[in-house]
């Protein structure tokens, strides 16, 4: 039935067909990530990193209406340069296939259009979460029950500083969503190596990870695993520079009565205005590092 409204790059089926290693890639940082060229330019690094590991990139967007699983340069400088491009989560995909729109793809949308395609393995730059404040406006993203249910593991670099950490771990645990360190017994905080909470679990190699998700799958345990892949260290952003930036963006937003979908973008843009563009550097980096990373997982996990 769903297979009516995905359209799979020839190099993704043939991939798939042969049970090759393929990482699926969202687009939101294409469109609502980065100012253009920079953001196709980015994108286009993300796939060729992917492919130097040994997998095939599959970036995920919906372009009037249809499920795009696989893009082509044409489709990622319309995404890169077009203004009627959605932000699309779980509850936004309906309506836009419906209405034959154009959409980019958060985690959990990207979670779930992958998983119709068959593919297992996500990278990204960070997982949405639990906001702070969340107590008191149950402001808590839609990747983390896309987490609990999708099978499709997310390698990213943890979970956004400018969220309630601690919290999301919390709601992880309860949803019985791994989240595993990749070499690292502490949680990275996106822009930094440390964020003072640890992980459930340290994995020391790709194939520790592929293993763990074939077991987790092969026992019928749904949902998706978090591998937390820290930011290379020459990249990373001073911990009291990041957490000063983040809270006065977090003042301003709050004065500003910014919320829901809205929040994280104008707190990613502020703490970049803050950092004087260190941040969106960074940002670049450790998407890097996670293709990297992810395209090595799917490897071994193609090979279990």
């Amino acid at each position: 039935m769903y297979k009516q409204y995905l359209d799979i790059h020839p190099e993704v089926q043939k991939a798939l067909d042969e049970n090759k290693a393929i990482v699926a890639l969202e687009s939101t940082i294409i469109s609502h990530g980065m100012p253009y060229p920079q953001n196709v330019e980015t994108a286009k690094k993300v796939e060729a990193i992917v492919r130097e590991h040994g997998s095939v990139p599959a970036t995920i967007a919906i372009l009037k209406g249809r499920l795009k699983v696989g893009l082509t340069d044409q489709d990622l400088e319309y995404l890169g340069k077009g203004d009627d491009i959605l932000k699309a989560s779980r509850r936004d995909l309906p309506f836009i296939v419906a209405k034959e729109l154009n959409g980019a793809t958060t985690v959990a949308s990207t979670m779930i259009i992958a998983a119709l395609a068959g593919i297992k393995v996500f990278a990204t730059g960070g997982i949405g979460g639990v906001h702070r404040g969340a107590q008191e406006t149950f402001d808590i993203s839609a990747d983390l029950q896309e987490l609990a249910h999708t099978n499709v593991a997310v390698i990213c670099a943890g979970a956004k500083s400018i969220l309630d950490i601690g919290l999301t771990l919390e709601y992880l645990e309860t949803q019985g969503v791994p989240v595993v360190g990749f070499q690292t017994d502490e949680l990275p905080a996106f822009y930094t190596r440390k964020s003072g909470f640890g992980v459930d679990y340290k994995a020391d190699n790709e194939l520790e990870v592929a293993k763990a998700l074939k077991s987790k799958w092969d026992l019928n345990l749904n949902g998706g695993m978090v591998i937390a892949n820290p930011i290379p260290k020459e990249y990373e952003m001073d911990f009291d520079t990041i957490h000063k930036a983040i809270e006065d963006a977090l003042v301003e937003a709050k004065e500003k009565g910014i919320q829901g979908k809205e929040s994280t973008p104008f707190l990613l843009s502020k703490v970049k205005d803050i950092t004087k563009g260190k941040s969106l550097d960074s940002n670049i980096q450790l998407v890097y590092n996670n293709a990297k990373v992810g395209s090595r997982i799917a490897v071994e996990l193609a090979k279990l």
